[in-house]
């Protein structure tokens, strides 16, 4: 009865093919929303849960536990967090919520900054940081440089144009969506190119239909293509004889 995308907010201005992919995901909802349904389509985007699965904080706990040292991207670099009983709560209440289509945006509060919740986890293991200031601390703290389309900080909202609900840590936002005519092109175009192991392609089609997409520069060197076609070996004949994409 209710169908619920969860997503990230690496969706939003993507700089990566994971985020460009999860934006993709949630227009493509969007438009099975709009087609109308049985089912109850909606979108929930947020950020860093606590002690998840990839979650920053068992890695920094074993990387404590191991005598250090602590890997950080970036001194500067910030992120959203939420515990795990938060997170499946307000992704149920939302769903409760859903009439179809919506994107839910959870309040995640304020952003953390890694290198303040690392230092914070080195001492409530009951140890300390080994810096210029504390030569003779426990564990050492390294900074490994952002990875390829890692942003500094996050965004939860493309927009400006939010609305509450009637939960107060859940919003609502008012974004683009494509058509269904769009949504069916592309779909032939993606698969088209997956068939044929073309990456560049794919990495084109996601930057025509995701708005905001800026992967960095290993990422944008194929031209943009509304539509998949690019050149004839791009779409397979099959797959434009328009044998069935629903």
């Amino acid at each position: 009865k209710h169908f619920i995308l969860v997503s990230t907010d690496k969706a939003v201005r993507p700089t990566n093919v994971m985020g460009a992919t999860k934006r993709f995901a949630e227009m493509v909802l969007q438009t099975m929303a709009a087609r109308g349904s049985d089912t109850v389509f909606s979108i929930v985007r947020f950020g860093n849960v606590l002690g998840s699965s990839g979650s920053v904080v068992p890695l920094f706990r074993d990387q404590i536990r191991q005598g250090g040292p602590v890997t950080v991207t970036h001194p500067e670099v910030v992120r959203y967090f939420m515990t795990i009983p938060e997170a499946s709560q307000l992704v149920i209440q939302a769903g409760a919520m859903a009439k179809g289509g919506e994107v839910f945006v959870l309040d995640m509060g304020e952003p953390v900054r890694i290198l303040d919740l690392a230092q914070t986890m080195i001492r409530l293991m009951g140890l300390s940081v080994r810096d210029e200031s504390n030569p003779e601390g426990d564990i050492d703290i390294v900074f490994s440089g952002l990875r390829p389309g890692e942003k500094l900080f996050e965004e939860l909202l493309i927009g400006d144009a939010s609305v509450r609900t009637e939960h107060e840590m859940i919003m609502q936002a008012h974004e683009e969506t494509l058509s269904d005519s769009d949504v069916v092109t592309a779909m032939e175009a993606f698969r088209a190119a997956l068939d044929r192991g073309q990456s560049e392609p794919l990495k084109a089609l996601l930057r025509s239909y995701v708005n905001g997409y800026q992967p960095r520069q290993e990422d944008s060197e194929a031209p943009a293509v509304r539509g998949g076609v690019e050149s004839a070996t791009v779409i397979d004949p099959q797959v434009a004889s328009g044998k069935g994409v629903h």
